[in-house]
């Protein structure tokens, strides 16, 4: 520029060149202007995008998803053979009192043992006419003729009168005498189709319930075990042992009275067929 026009030249001029430069902003329209650069909206439309993306695969999901809920482990049914008899029908024939007729294979020997159990450890033990009958009809023919006198030596006056019965196993006017037999469970310890050695875990009521009973009535844990062979298209016990427990904690129940428990043994009658 020279130093006509009124932007130079001059008195009080500063600098030495004598103009002075005002810089607008740049103009889109300006082709010489250097250009501003563009915001970046490259990262927010991949973000954008992604969700967007998510969301749908997530809805499709859910359609495909069946409305009952996923069954795991906790959910399913423990198995049969853990809660339920295995199968084989009850006998129908009895002898003494007691079945008989069991089947051929491993329950059939459970079921025989545990019933065997039960009718040992009643009160028809304690009366010689029924226990010699029980005798006959749970034990092998030559077992049953060995233990018929060691038996009733054990079961002798002086034993019976511990327990607050008479030389006939009768309680005293007034008053039950209780002894029962309750399996828990049996586990077959071997088997063959002609022998089998079974043992029965069970809990036991035993004692006098009466006014003036001394021997009131508890109860015992026990393990019985019955070694038993094919005779006669029946098991038979050929030899039995019997050992404490297992035994467990007493729970915090209040002991009933002896007219309670009288009237629950009543009334609350045993079981004829044990598994």
């Amino acid at each position: 520029m020279s130093n006509d026009d009124q932007y130079g030249g001059g008195y009080g001029e500063v600098g030495g060149t004598g103009q002075t430069r005002t810089r607008l902003p740049d103009s889109p329209a300006d082709p010489y202007g250097p250009t501003r650069r563009p915001p970046r909206v490259t990262r927010s439309l991949v973000t954008v995008v992604g969700v967007v993306v998510l969301l749908i695969a997530a809805i499709a999901f859910a359609n495909q998803t069946p409305d009952t809920p996923e069954t795991t482990a906790s959910d399913k049914a423990p198995a049969t053979s853990t809660t339920a008899a295995t199968g084989t029908a009850p006998v129908t024939g009895t002898s003494a009192g007691i079945p008989r007729g069991f089947s051929q294979n491993e329950q059939g020997a459970q079921s025989a043992a545990a019933n065997y159990a039960v009718a040992l450890g009643s009160d028809a033990m304690f009366k010689k006419n029924s226990r010699h009958a029980l005798v006959d009809g749970i034990y092998a023919p030559d077992t049953a003729a060995a233990m018929k006198g060691p038996q009733d030596a054990a079961y002798s006056p002086a034993f019976l009168s511990q327990l607050g019965l008479d030389a006939n196993g009768n309680p005293p006017q007034g008053s039950t005498f209780v002894t029962r037999t309750v399996p828990i469970g049996t586990r077959v310890e071997s088997y063959t189709p002609t022998t089998a050695k079974v043992s029965v875990w069970y809990t036991g009521l035993i004692g006098m319930s009466g006014e003036k009973s001394t021997d009131p009535v508890r109860t015992t844990w026990k393990t019985w075990t019955f070694e038993l062979s094919w005779v006669a298209q029946d098991w038979k016990v050929v030899d039995d042992t019997q050992q404490d427990g297992p035994a467990p904690v007493p729970g915090d129940v209040p002991v009933a009275t002896s007219d309670d428990m009288s009237k629950a043994i009543k009334e609350f009658g045993g079981f004829t067929y044990a598994r």
